[in-house]
């Protein structure tokens, strides 16, 4: 399926990454490197430079931590939404959050996609994503709260729980107005899983691209790959792109990242193997 946000056409054999901006003092990766303005612009800056298609724009640590309200949230994302659309009128930019309200306003902003990490905990917010005709990420968490672990989780199933989860969020949305080629899916590793969890759904992930939803993969630095390889989170970037690699051969299509530039080096590996993209150069044996 071809992939319409914004002013973005992705065909169905290209890949993008969505750069991860975090807006937040106690980021699981950066530890707040990106919380002030000027610094999470100058972010957005250097990911367009290596090659992100997509920057995604969170106000709120993903794990548990401190409270935020709406009202913070927003202050948080609501002016760098604003100042990355100025700056960038073809950039497609997404929003990290499971708030409607939160949603809603920075669509008014200019967002261009709604990355709902917490499977529609807010069931409004498919309705956000109708209005103002965005897209939408259909995620799983196996029921979880937002911000909250998972504990002693179970899955007869794991990969068919999340492939009836996310297909049934993104056929409501549609129901809802939602444009179909605006919907992505993310089985959504570590959320509401355990790592054998994570880990089965990297190897049987060919399985959700067959539903014919476009797969969005946010796997970068997350605790299946420390806990896989035993490493912290500083030292995860080698499995990260392991598991980026693999993800690409089975048929995701947009990848979430911290690390842009060797994120689109893999990408744009995986693709020339796949014989959808001519090395950038031809010389050997040529001459």
């Amino acid at each position: 399926m071809t992939l319409h946000l914004g002013r973005t056409t992705l065909e169905d054999d290209r890949c993008a990454v969505m750069a991860i901006v975090n807006r937040t003092p106690d980021s699981f990766f950066d530890n707040g490197a990106t919380y002030a303005l000027g610094a999470a612009l100058d972010r957005v800056d250097a990911v367009v430079a290596e090659g992100a298609a997509i920057v995604d724009v969170g106000g709120v640590k993903a794990g548990n931590g401190g409270f935020v309200d709406v009202d913070e949230e927003l202050r948080r994302t609501a002016d760098l939404v604003s100042a990355v659309r100025s700056r960038y009128p073809d950039l497609v930019i997404s929003v990290d959050t499971w708030r409607a309200e939160v949603a809603r306003e920075l669509c008014e902003r200019g967002a261009d996609l709604i990355n709902d990490s917490w499977a529609g905990h807010d069931p409004d917010i498919a309705m956000v994503a109708s209005e103002y005709d965005v897209g939408l990420v259909c995620s799983h968490t196996g029921g979880l709260e937002p911000r909250t672990d998972p504990h002693r989780v179970a899955y007869d199933d794991v990969v068919s729980d999340v492939i009836a989860t996310v297909t049934r969020l993104a056929e409501r949305a549609v129901s809802l107005g939602v444009r179909r080629n605006a919907i992505l899916v993310d089985p959504t590793h570590d959320f509401g899983k355990n790592t054998w969890h994570s880990l089965e759904l990297t190897r049987r992930l060919d399985e959700l691209v067959a539903t014919g939803w476009p797969v969005l993969i946010a796997l970068s630095n997350k605790d299946f790959i420390g806990e896989t390889l035993d490493l912290p989170t500083d030292d995860r970037l080698v499995g990260t792109l392991a598991a980026t690699a693999i993800s690409a051969w089975q048929g995701a299509r947009v990848f979430r990242a911290h690390h842009v530039r060797e994120t689109r080096e893999v990408l744009d590996m995986v693709a020339s193997i796949a014989g959808h993209r001519p090395p950038a150069v031809a010389r050997r044996g040529l001459a």
